[in-house]
């Protein structure tokens, strides 16, 4: 033994004054120094003895190689497995040690033939041990997997949540022994605080291992295509359990609304469930086998997550560039927001060179989301603008868009926070007629002043559909009611401020002092007294009962109409009628008590007067009950 290393000893000498020494004067140096350090480097020995100890040195490489050659041969080609015994698995792990140490020993000899002969020979075993052990890694994952029920058809685990929440019947099980392979659904996930074990714990250890000789061996990347085979398998299988389809994003614009929304249901229970459990249990995994190769470990990662992190981002990007509409809007805010919760986990799992473009295109996807909603607010706009004045809502109603934009709102607004993230980040476009909006208003707010900004213009152009002033300020008042009673109490209101909703409250009032003077001026000039004392006692009388048949004729008309009419708010209702019967009441009441003095009149008053009090209020009570085509819904 000590003679060999001597042999070694001496060949490295010999190679290193060889490569060092560029001419004669060189290695003459060379060799003086080293036999200054040791005898044995003389230029006498490395010379004289140069050739018998090469012949030597490589005689005992051979005779390693042979010996490592049978010892490995044995494994390489026996039928069974090396790891179903342990002892064979470590006389095998030992071997193929020895053989890469060997290889790393000789090495730097390669400009030698003889060496690099011998070199060649264990290249040669060092890639059929490869071999061998990536058969074994993967046998090792496969039956890794089947102890954990992980395989394909197979029920995972009871600790891990893709057991079917139905119990299984007879059809059931002759469904599964025949030729359709059914995948159970998954359970929902509640808690993501958890991490699955999908090898049992000898298992990774053999395996980390195997790793460990073939990165050494110059084959980790064989080994990380292998375990990413096999793990990516499971994963999609995993992704599968949680109902989510392998959807293109053509096939993500064909489908109808309700089946997209389902669809997004499922998409977020496997997001949540993907980045938060599977991604986090394949990244422990990873770092268990390749324990020591970080390279590696980020390699096998991404090629295992790569995939189904791609089918989950694919599909929020087709939701991003699909359709506007603003029924959309909510399902939008949900994909929108499941992805915003999800980028510290996008961060966390995906920051190596390897798969740092993953949380790249994840941010980028949000933020498409975001501008996908911003656009669909911009069709909300258009919806409004292009909404026709046409036909008049019977009885000045509430208008149908009235209804749709203010619940819309409300709704929306339920997602303050995101749409406040949204519209801060993509900045604030120009609106007009909003310059005098204080400048800390926030951009979510000022979007939300231009849209009611749009709905009271478009509401003002329906309102000139009506040929009778009153009823154009009963429509108003109407929308306009229902417009602050929806802003008031929500974060719609918050978002508006206190004097918007006291603005458009004196609006309202404002409507109903027009309805009241465009309505009811009329019938109050015919009650007010006639101050001018010149007419004679017949001329008076004439006065007062026409004076009186025109209030009847004129009263009975405008009840009848206006009882058609509808005012949806009881409260409203109530604070018009209470305004009427203070201007009505005490008008009429004078003015017949007048009627009553007059002589002419006296003996025969109630021959004329045709309404009580008591019957005015009954009449004014019975204003803005509206017909069936009026009513609507206040909701």
């Amino acid at each position: 033994m000590t003679e060999n290393g001597e042999e070694k000893l001496l060949a490295v000498a010999r190679h290193i004054a060889k490569t060092l020494g560029h001419n004669n004067t060189m290695s003459d140096d060379i060799f003086q120094i080293l036999s200054n350090f040791d005898g044995r480097f003389s230029r006498e020995n490395l010379s004289e003895k140069g050739a018998e100890a090469d012949s030597r040195a490589c005689a005992a490489l051979d005779h390693s190689l042979k010996t490592l050659d049978r010892r490995i041969s044995q494994y390489v080609s026996s039928d069974s497995p090396i790891w179903a015994d342990a002892a064979d698995a470590a006389a095998f792990l030992d071997a193929v040690d020895e053989l890469v140490a060997a290889v790393a020993e000789w090495n730097h000899l390669a400009s030698d033939k003889a060496v690099a002969a011998c070199l060649v020979r264990a290249e040669d075993m060092l890639q059929h041990a490869m071999f061998r052990l990536e058969d074994e890694f993967r046998s090792l994952m496969e039956r890794g997997g089947e102890s954990f029920g992980l395989t394909r058809g197979r029920r995972s685990a009871e600790n891990l949540p893709f057991d079917s929440d139905e119990e299984v019947d007879e059809d059931d099980e002759e469904a599964r022994n025949g030729d359709l392979e059914q995948i159970p659904v998954a359970l929902p996930v509640t808690d993501f605080d958890i991490v699955i074990d999908a090898l049992p714990a000898g298992t990774i250890n053999d395996l980390h291992e195997i790793a460990k000789r073939m990165v050494a061996g110059g084959f980790g990347k064989e080994c990380s295509h292998v375990y990413s085979s096999c793990r990516r398998e499971f994963l999609e299988e995993s992704i599968s359990r949680l109902g989510l389809q392998k959807l293109s994003i053509e096939e993500v614009h064909k489908m109808t609304w309700q089946d997209l929304e389902d669809e997004i249901e499922k998409w977020i229970k496997a997001s949540n469930v993907a980045l938060k459990i599977l991604f986090p249990s394949e990244r422990r995994l990873c770092d268990r086998v390749f324990f020591g190769f970080a390279s590696a470990a980020d390699f096998s990662f991404m090629e295992v997550c790569r995939g189904s992190a791609i089918q989950l981002l694919n599909f929020a990007d087709a939701v991003a560039i699909g359709s506007r509409s603003p029924e959309r809007l909510f399902r939008i805010l949900d994909v929108f927001e499941t992805l915003r919760d999800l980028i510290p986990e996008f961060e966390a799992l995906f920051s190596d060179q390897f798969s740092v473009s993953l949380r790249n295109e994840a941010v980028t996807i949000w933020k498409r989301l975001g501008e996908a909603i911003r656009g669909i607010f911009m069709e909300l706009e258009n919806l409004i603008r292009r909404d026709p004045a046409k036909m008049a809502v019977p009885g000045g109603g509430l208008h149908p868009i009235t209804r749709y934009v203010m619940n819309y709102l409300r709704a929306a607004c339920r997602s303050r926070q995101s749409l406040e993230q949204v519209f801060e980040d993509y900045g604030l476009k120009e609106y007009p007629k909003l310059d005098e909006r204080v400048p800390s208003s926030s951009s979510l707010s000022v979007q939300m002043d231009w849209i009611m900004e749009l709905l009271e213009s478009n509401l003002e152009a329906k309102s000139k559909i009506y040929k009778d002033p009153a009823l154009c300020y009963v429509f108003l008042m109407n929308n306009g009611r229902y417009i602050v009673q929806k802003t008031k109490d929500s974060e719609l209101g918050t978002l508006l401020g206190d004097d918007w909703i006291r603005k458009h409250a004196a609006k309202v009032r404002q409507f109903h002092v027009h309805y009241q003077r465009s309505s009811w001026n009329k019938v109050l000039g015919i009650l007010k007294l006639d101050s001018n004392g010149s007419l004679p006692p017949n001329g008076l009388a004439k006065s007062m009962k026409e004076k009186l048949k025109s209030f009847n004729a004129l009263f009975e008309e405008i009840c009848r109409d206006q009882s058609s009419w509808f005012v949806f708010d009881e409260q409203l209702r109530e604070e018009i009628r209470i305004s009427l019967e203070k201007i009505l009441l005490p008008a009429y009441g004078n003015f017949i008590a007048r009627f009553q003095t007059v002589p002419e009149l006296g003996k025969h008053a109630d021959k004329y007067i045709k309404y009580g009090t008591e019957k005015i209020q009954a009449r004014l009570n019975d204003l803005f009950q509206g017909t069936s085509g009026s009513t609507g819904s206040r909701k």
